[in-house]
C-alpha cells in the first residue's frame, strides 16, 4: 500500500473537525497540520488529536514540509485566496463549497487550474454516495420508466442549524451565507452531475426586512437535461429539518432524503429503502476520500472541479437574485 497522503487543513470548524475525524479511519490520507484562527476551536482539537501538529498561521500550514494538499474549510470569501496560495506551493487543493460569489474570481481560479494542471477539486459531500449513482442509474435504465420532473423539498427548524452556532455570523448573512448556498447547493450539484446544466425560469427568495439577513424561504424553477425541476425550501414550521430530492418517471421514483437515505418506488407502490441512511453515509464518505487520495495523486477521480462547482454557484446566486 502506498504512504497516506499528507492534508494541512485550514479552519477548524465543524467541516474541518469532521473532516479530521474522517481522516483518521482512512487507508489512503491522514491530517499533518492544522490551523485555526479561534483558540478554543484549536484547544478542543489539541484534546481529541494530540499527535496533530498545529501551525501557528495558515501560511505555516501551506509552507509545512512533506505536505501533499490543502483542505480549506474557512468561510466562503476566504476559499480562492487560500487555494492560490496552495497551488503557489504546489499543493493540491481541496475546498469546501460554496467555491466563491466571485464568478471573475472563480474563473481566474479555473483558468490557473487547467493552464497549470493544477489538482484541485471540491467538497460537495453526495459527489461519491450511492444517491448520485442511483439517480444518474435511474435517467438511463428504465428502473423508474422515463424521466418525468425532478422537486427538491428543504426544511429547516431555524437557520443556522443549532450545531452551526460556532461558525460565526456570515451563515446567518445574505453577503455570503444562507440555506441555499449551504445545503440547496448539494442537490443543485447532484441535479447538474445527473441531467447537465440547468436553467432558472423563475425564482421568489424571501428575505427579511433588514437587508442584511440570509433568505428564510425560496421556489424556484428550473429545466435541466429536458426535465421540469421544483424547488420548494423554508425556514421554520412545525417540522423538523428534512430534505429530499425527487426524480418521478413513467414507471415509478427514485428518491434521495435527508442527505444519505435512499429509496425507489415501482409505480404507485409502497417506497422500498435502498441499504440504510448510516450505510450509504459511510460509503459515500469512505468513497469520498478514496477519491481525494486518487486526485492528490494525479489519478482519475470524480470529485468535482472548480469549475463545476461554480456552475453550481451560478444557479445558486440566478435563485438567489430572483426572476
Amino acid at each position: 500500500m502506498s504512504e497516506r497522503k499528507q492534508i494541512g487543513i485550514i479552519s477548524l470548524g465543524v467541516m474541518g473537525q469532521r473532516m479530521l475525524a474522517r481522516l483518521a479511519e482512512h487507508a489512503r490520507a491522514r491530517a499533518l497540520v492544522a490551523w485555526d484562527p479561534n483558540p478554543a476551536a484549536v484547544a478542543a482539537v489539541r484534546a481529541r488529536y494530540p499527535d496533530l501538529s498545529i501551525a501557528a498561521t495558515a501560511a505555516e500550514v501551506i509552507g509545512t514540509p512533506g505536505l501533499d494538499c490543502l483542505y480549506i474549510a474557512s468561510p466562503p470569501a476566504s476559499h480562492l485566496a487560500y487555494a492560490q496560495q496552495g497551488f503557489d506551493a504546489g499543493l493540491a487543493v481541496f475546498s469546501e463549497k460554496p467555491l466563491t460569489v466571485d464568478f471573475a474570481a472563480g474563473r481566474k481560479a479555473i483558468e490557473r487550474i487547467e493552464t497549470e494542471r493544477r489538482r484541485a477539486a471540491v467538497n460537495f459531500s453526495l459527489a461519491s454516495s450511492p444517491g448520485l449513482a442511483a439517480m444518474q442509474a435511474a435517467i438511463t435504465d428504465a428502473s423508474i420508466g422515463k424521466p418525468q420532473r425532478v422537486e427538491i423539498e428543504l426544511a429547516f427548524e431555524r437557520w443556522p442549524r443549532s450545531w452551526q452556532a460556532g461558525a460565526g455570523r456570515w451563515l446567518a448573512e445574505r453577503a455570503e451565507g444562507g440555506f441555499a448556498r449551504e445545503v440547496l447547493s448539494h442537490f443543485i450539484f447532484v441535479l447538474q452531475r445527473a441531467l447537465g446544466p440547468a436553467t432558472v425560469e423563475e425564482a421568489k427568495p424571501d428575505y427579511p426586512a433588514d437587508g442584511v439577513s440570509s433568505e428564510r424561504a425560496l421556489t424556484a424553477r428550473l429545466q435541466a437535461g429536458g426535465l421540469p425541476v421544483t424547488i420548494a425550501a423554508r425556514v421554520g414550521g412545525s417540522h423538523p429539518d428534512f430534505n429530499r430530492m425527487t426524480l418521478s418517471g413513467t414507471a415509478g421514483a427514485l428518491e434521495i432524503h435527508d442527505w444519505f437515505g435512499l429509496r425507489r418506488r415501482s409505480g404507485d407502490g409502497d417506497w422500498i429503502a435502498l441499504g440504510t441512511a448510516q450505510g450509504n453515509r459511510q460509503i459515500g464518505q469512505t468513497a469520498q476520500l478514496d477519491q481525494l487520495a486518487a486526485m492528490i495523486a494525479g489519478e482519475a477521480h470524480t470529485l468535482p472541479s472548480f469549475a463545476e462547482a461554480l456552475a453550481v454557484q451560478q444557479t445558486i446566486e440566478a435563485i438567489l437574485q430572483g426572476r
